[in-house]
């Protein structure tokens, strides 16, 4: 399938994107920084987008939704509204993105290493690597939740490092303050974007499933998940 016609929808961080693409431009994005309170703006901004594109639902070939890591509440309201849509319009392809995958290619005119970081608690990121070269993404390791350290020290050393992430500038200032190799993304590129999202899923359009087939990719447990554990010990 070629020139897909893509509604993105990112909820897992501290803002909410939404964009549409259609193969060959990115028609439309919006991207608030709303402290984590998506339930309240995404489904406007979809309908924002959609009336601005001149575009309704069964014009869309696929969804594309940041399914983790990321806020626990923001992947489930970004997932349960691609299912709820979808549900309406049957023909919508959805397609899960990491959100590592997709910070990436916030930076995907970078040359080298890219280093997709996120904070999941004090000392604990979320983090991936992946290389770029002439406008593609190569994922260097699997999205993981393990300390800064661990994270760190497992990463090859690099002649040309960019972060990028809610963490990015606070890694740089704490780790690498004096190495002139390493960046942080620029500000309009260090956070989720949905049009990031429309790029990986028209790089790689694997990614694409059925509504029932999404799920959300947490890396750790919820804390429902843990309390749960407690009791039953």
């Amino acid at each position: 399938m070629t020139d897909l016609r893509i509604l993105a929808i990112d909820t897992s961080g501290k803002t909410a994107s939404v964009a549409i693409s259609d193969g060959a431009r990115m028609l439309w994005e919006k991207t608030v920084f709303t402290k984590l309170t998506h339930s309240q703006v995404i489904l406007p901004m979809v309908e924002s987008a959609l009336e601005e594109t001149g575009f309704d639902y069964p014009d869309i070939d696929c969804i594309a939704i940041a399914n983790g890591p990321g806020s626990y509440t923001g992947l489930r309201i970004g997932v349960g509204a691609v299912k709820g849509i979808c549900m309406g319009a049957p023909d919508i392809k959805a397609a899960g993105v990491s959100t590592l995958l997709a910070l990436a290619y916030n930076c995907v005119g970078f040359e080298g290493r890219i280093l997709a970081v996120m904070r999941a608690r004090p000392k604990i990121i979320y983090a991936a690597a992946f290389e770029c070269s002439g406008g593609k993404i190569l994922r260097m390791s699997d999205d993981r939740v393990c300390s800064e350290e661990e994270f760190f020290a497992q990463t090859e050393p690099c002649d040309h490092i960019m972060l990028v992430g809610d963490c990015a500038e606070e890694i740089k200032s704490g780790r690498f303050a004096d190495a002139d190799n390493v960046r942080t993304a620029p500000l309009n590129c260090v956070l989720q974007r949905a049009s990031s999202l429309c790029m990986a899923v028209e790089a790689d359009q694997t990614l694409m499933c059925s509504a029932d087939e999404l799920e959300v990719s947490y890396l750790q447990a919820t804390k429902a998940e843990k309390d749960k554990a407690h009791r039953d010990s």
